[in-house]
Parts: structure tokens; C-alpha cells; sequence
């Protein structure tokens, strides 16, 4: 599979990505947003960073970007589609899932190790976890709290689609343990198919052993 990791100007975790995706023997090259998705994309990672500098808001104007459109049609013939951090923040904007990403409630930018508990292992993206597993991964974000209306976020519920939610270590959802005040503690969520997903945490930043943590790899192997 070649996946195709997009870069706007401000993303800073394209050759993260890369590099992690890389370790896990898949195929994945930086695709300059300009240019539009190369031919042979099998699957897509939008990554984190500040696009556009966050003018208006995180992820406003490149989700409203040319390729954003390729990588719905894209999305809409089942390729695998991960928005990460601000790529979460875009893949909302553009319309792949629903809700937004506002300030965290503590009006200041996080930086730190966070507990996930899986809730739902039977997609494309949590295939190598179990149910109730908690995980551990990095965050690095200000506007990382995920808001959604209420009818909206009961059908996420009923329909399964939320795929990890904070915790504490002992897999319980508490307010201490949602580190930005996000709906339901919602750290990463499904779009109407089960090929598209955003979550606020940083998987690639858990992937490679040197950096201590490897949790966040069964994200990513379901793009091996």
C-alpha cells in the first residue's frame, strides 16, 4: 500500500508519520497539498500541525482546500483515510466527520501522555486492540476538545462509531482524565464509513520504540 501523507503549509508531522509508517513496512511519501493526491494513493494520512497558521481556526481553511475534495472521492471508494491532531481538526471541517474541535477547556495548549480506552475493536483502525484495553499516547494540542450536538453525538454512540475515549489508567472515564473537556471524552471517532476516522492524539508519535512508546501502532497497521 502506498499511503500518501499530506502536507500544508504549517503541518509539522508529515515526516513523522512518514517515518513511523515507514517502520511499520508501509510505503508512504509526503504529497504536497498543492499538487493533488499522486495516482497511486491506497490511503491517506492528514497529520498534525498548525495549517494555514490556524487562521480563522484549526483546520478551517485547508479543509475548505482543493485536495480535501480528491481525498473525499477517495474516502467514498474505500480507500483508508486518518486525520491526526490538526488533521482531525481538517477532516471535521471538510465534512468526513461529523462535530468540530474547539479550545481545550483549560484555554491552553497540552502537551502530554494520555490514557485511551478502545471502545469499539472491531474497525479498520483498532483491529489490534481488544475492548476495554486502554492505551497509552501523546498529545500536543489547544484546540483539541471535540464538541458535537447532542442528537449527533447519540448516533455516534448508537451506531458505534466512537473509537477510543479518555481515561485514567484503570480504564475509567473521569472529568480528571478528559484532558480537554471533550463530549463524552471522545478522543477519536469513525466518519460515516468505517475507512475514515480523526482522533486528537498523535499514533505516529507512539509507534517507534526509541521514542518509549508504542501504543499508538495498531492505529497505524491499518495501513500494513
Amino acid at each position: 500500500m502506498t499511503v500518501s501523507v499530506i502536507r500544508f503549509g504549517g503541518s509539522n508531522c508529515d515526516r513523522d508519520a512518514v517515518r513511523a509508517l515507514e517502520h511499520l513496512g508501509v510505503d508512504a511519501e509526503i504529497a504536497w497539498h498543492e499538487d493533488g493526491l499522486p495516482a497511486d494513493t491506497e490511503g491517506v494520512v492528514v497529520p498534525g500541525g498548525f495549517s494555514y497558521g490556524d487562521y480563522l481556526r484549526a483546520g478551517a481553511m485547508a479543509g475548505r482546500s482543493p485536495i480535501m475534495a480528491e481525498i473525499r472521492d477517495r474516502a467514498d471508494d474505500g480507500v483508508p483515510v486518518l486525520g491526526v491532531c490538526n488533521g482531525a481538526q481538517i477532516g471535521c471541517e471538510a465534512g468526513l466527520t461529523p462535530g468540530a474541535f474547539t479550545t481545550n477547556a483549560s484555554a491552553r495548549f497540552q502537551c502530554e501522555r494520555v490514557h485511551l480506552r478502545v471502545e469499539n475493536a472491531d474497525t479498520l483502525w483498532t483491529a489490534a486492540y481488544d475492548e476495554g484495553e486502554v492505551v497509552e499516547v501523546p498529545i500536543a494540542h489547544g484546540e483539541g476538545r471535540f464538541e458535537v450536538g447532542e442528537d449527533a453525538y447519540d448516533d455516534l454512540v448508537a451506531d458505534d462509531r466512537v473509537l477510543f475515549r479518555y481515561c485514567d489508567a484503570d480504564g475509567e472515564v473521569t472529568d480528571d482524565a478528559n484532558p480537554n473537556g471533550s463530549t463524552g471524552a471522545v478522543a477519536g471517532i469513525l466518519g460515516d464509513s468505517d475507512n475514515v476516522a480523526v482522533m486528537m492524539p498523535h499514533p505516529e508519535r507512539a509507534t517507534l520504540p526509541e521514542l518509549g512508546l508504542t501504543d499508538g501502532q495498531g492505529v497505524l497497521d491499518a495501513f500494513a
